[in-house]
């Protein structure tokens, strides 16, 4: 995973060279992330589902995200792995002169409550458990157009990488 997030570091890093103006990320600049969760563990020996999760931030102040998130991942009828909570981010594209209006770094923390529920139906075994947690990530955005783009985001929860489209409004 490691080799995979610095590969997409470094090609949105390269992209960057080009002189296009810088993506600005102020007061009330509003971010939509909807995507599948890749790589994971089965839970307790069984296979899972595609995790699927998405987040919301709004700027607070320059360069300065809040919101929520939430993910889900169900195991084979077995049971489900979910979060939700909140958190923020800070956007890197000004500390790292980065002058590529198409393209977003940031990376954050967040506080997630996550949780783990079961279903054993051959021994009739139910149960569930859960807490809160501190959430960390890192992701990259790249904008197609003005409004619609994709992301790439390394954290912990649901997957550790995810993948998927971004709105900014």
């Amino acid at each position: 995973m490691k080799k995979i997030f610095s590969f997409l570091v470094a090609a949105f890093l390269l992209i960057s060279v080009q002189s296009f103006g810088q993506l600005s990320v102020d007061k009330g600049t509003k971010f939509l992330n909807a995507g599948i969760g890749l790589g994971g563990w089965g839970g307790i020996g069984y296979s899972g589902s595609v995790a699927l999760g998405a987040s919301f931030e709004v700027g607070v102040i320059p360069n300065l995200t809040v919101g929520g998130i939430g993910a889900y991942r169900g195991y084979s009828g077995y049971g489900a792995y979910y979060s939700i909570g909140a958190r923020g981010s800070y956007h890197f594209n000004e500390i790292l002169s980065i002058a590529n209006d198409k393209v977003d770094l940031y990376g954050g923390l967040g506080l997630i409550y996550s949780g783990w529920s079961w279903n054993e139906s051959y021994i009739g075994f139910r149960d569930s458990y859960g807490g809160v947690g501190l959430g960390g990530h890192v992701g990259a955005r790249y904008f197609f157009s003005e409004k619609i783009g994709g992301f790439a985001e390394a954290g912990f929860g649901v997957a550790p990488l995810q993948l998927g489209l971004t709105v900014k409004f």
